[in-house]
């Protein structure tokens, strides 16, 4: 099913605040056929094209009642990377449009439509708390965390408990800047003890205990349970991307643990960085370093079977025993700016039970009930995806422009397409989906053959690998 982006808009309009709940599935043989938006054909790499090629609209919301709620348990909210930025720090102009299409795929130029219908739904959720689990703002903008931080106070305002940590574009960021004008001009950054003062509210005056060596800390969420908030990040002296646990840090959790496990309380670990090689293209900078000290510490206590992170902006889960999958699980919840712009629902058991899954935010409801009508935020299900498309393409074309060689147009036309539709469903954890499909296309055998050396080819025999499953659930065996 394949419609001009008139025709798009129309059904996105006429389905009102529903969506739209069918995917089409991969076609090998066709270039394009749905239009890009005038706005932003200028900005496309190579010749304009006249048609644009589009996965379907997501569903607006997934089904609430996944989860069965037990009277012991917590339910918790799990959001990551909502890379929030000021709306003072952008002109919302062509230079700031222009770095989004040629981004990793975050939609910052809605990110305080988005933010907003987060906590919305937050407050209809009602959950007994909120994880952020780190790079909370674009690039660390001081500005941009004193507003995110007055938009969580709904949230807190409400009763709800809010728990961050600081993500490695937070803090000591030089970065940081405001986009005016097609130029970034410097803006100012946030220091360790900034992080603390603004998000005082957040975790911090609340925590049962401190790590007075970094901005970890430790939260009692209800009789059972404690939230372990790991900060990872490495930003004395400029930040890194890769995390880390220093020496004294990995004391304060050793003590930590013992006492809780004495107690008999259980333990959710948070931190930004991943605990396990949960990339095999991004390990380096993604898994935290020396992970297997963390690990051994987690495993050997016994009261702590699941692992909460962010960073990679992909949906995914793993097991830290590959065999028996008795390990600890490490769930990756993907980034919030990230189409389809989804966070998470973990409902955690006082028998260390959980059951976890994904939840698409209902922007297109949100939209509706504040009165906005920009066409995008009422038809949001309808944009996002080919915004995350453009995206991707633009990354393939970029790196087949150089093989133009051997290549023809049409080639590279539909080669960057095919790597588009790929990781869009990698980012999403549903590439299990149309694996199978892409395995056997011809644009896959073009991409081996004239692909190297490149990122873009290891990615995509990566994600084709490993789609054996899909990441937006997972429940512990009873």
């Amino acid at each position: 099913m394949r419609r001009k982006i008139t025709a798009i808009l129309a059904i996105g309009i006429i389905l009102g605040l529903t969506g739209c709940q069918g995917i089409i599935p991969f076609v090998d043989e066709t270039v394009a056929t749905v239009e890009a938006p005038a706005e932003t054909e200028e900005l496309y790499p190579g010749p304009p094209r006249e048609d644009w090629e589009t996965i379907a609209a997501f569903p607006e919301k997934t089904d609430r009642t996944q989860i069965e709620e037990e009277k012991d348990g917590v339910k918790l909210i799990v959001a990551t990377d909502i890379h929030y930025l000021a709306s003072e720090l952008t002109d919302k102009g062509t230079g700031f449009i222009h770095s989004m299409e040629y981004g990793d795929g975050k939609i910052t130029n809605y990110i305080w439509e988005i933010t907003d219908a987060f906590v919305a739904e937050v407050l209809d959720e009602r959950p007994d708390g909120v994880i952020l689990s780190g790079d909370l703002s674009y690039n660390g903008e001081k500005a941009s965390h004193l507003e995110l931080a007055e938009k969580l106070g709904r949230i807190k305002d409400a009763g709800i408990p809010v728990l961050v940590i600081p993500g490695n574009h937070d803090i000591n960021n030089n970065s940081a800047a405001r986009i005016e004008e097609e130029q970034r001009l410097p803006a100012e950054k946030t220091s360790p003890e900034d992080f603390e003062t603004i998000y005082r509210a957040f975790g911090y005056e609340d925590a049962v205990s401190r790590d007075p060596n970094s901005l970890s800390y430790m939260y009692q969420i209800n009789d059972s349970t404690r939230i372990l908030m790991l900060d990872t990040c490495q930003y004395h002296g400029g930040a890194q991307v890769g995390g880390m646990i220093d020496t004294d840090t990995y004391e304060w959790i050793d003590n930590e643990l013992e006492m809780a496990f004495e107690e008999g309380v259980n333990v959710i670990p948070v931190a930004h960085h991943n605990l396990l090689e949960e990339s095999r293209i991004y390990s380096e900078d993604c898994t935290i370093e020396h992970n297997e000290e963390l690990l051994e510490r987690l495993e050997g206590w016994g009261n702590i079977p699941l692992f909460l992170s962010g960073h990679l902006h992909v949906q995914h889960f793993s097991n830290s025993d590959d065999v028996a999958g008795e390990g600890i699980w490490e769930i990756v919840t993907s980034s919030l700016a990230v189409p389809p712009c989804q966070y998470g629902v973990l409902f955690f058991g006082q028998d260390r039970s959980f059951n976890y899954h994904t939840r698409i935010l209902d922007i297109e409801m949100w939209a509706g009930i504040e009165g906005k009508e920009d066409p995008n935020l009422i038809n949001f299900s309808w944009y996002r995806t080919p915004f995350l498309e453009r995206v991707f393409y633009n990354q393939a074309y970029k790196w087949l422009e150089r093989r133009k060689d051997v290549l023809t147009q049409e080639q590279i036309v539909q080669m960057s397409d095919f790597y588009a539709t790929a990781k869009c469903y990698y980012y999403w954890g549903r590439a299990v989906e149309i694996a199978e499909e892409m395995r056997a296309s011809q644009m896959f055998r073009l991409w081996q053959e004239y692909g190297y050396p490149s990122l873009e080819t290891e990615y995509l025999e990566y994600i084709l690998e490993e789609a054996t499953m899909d990441y937006n659930s997972l429940k512990s065996e009873e």
